[in-house]
């Protein structure tokens, strides 16, 4: 794979990766002892998203996003998570529509 190129864990799409969102699970030390899951910030292990209706369902459908971070968080994480998904892919959609 390229330089900067990343894999949706949805559908598999590889594309340079300021296209995709990327969820970071926390590294587990001394600075963040418990496993936290963030959007677009933080070092340690990285899942990457298409900002997609059908990618979010998938992912969340599948529990890919739990598979591919290594993570047994509880499953609020995950939901949270995916309410912000939601959130941001609504405003995506919404600014599309009013676009020319």
């Amino acid at each position: 794979m390229q330089k900067n190129l990343r894999r949706c864990i949805a559908c598999r799409k590889i594309a340079p990766k300021n296209h995709f969102w990327r969820i970071v699970r926390q590294a587990n030390d001394t600075v963040h002892p418990e496993q936290t899951v963030q959007l677009d910030k933080g070092m340690g292990r990285s899942a990457y998203l298409c900002p997609r209706r059908e990618c979010l369902e998938a992912a969340q459908k599948k529990n890919r996003l739990a598979r591919s971070l290594k993570a047994n968080a509880p499953p609020e994480v995950y939901q949270d998570l995916y309410q912000t998904l939601r959130s941001r892919l609504a405003a995506i959609e919404e600014r599309d529509s009013h676009s020319p």
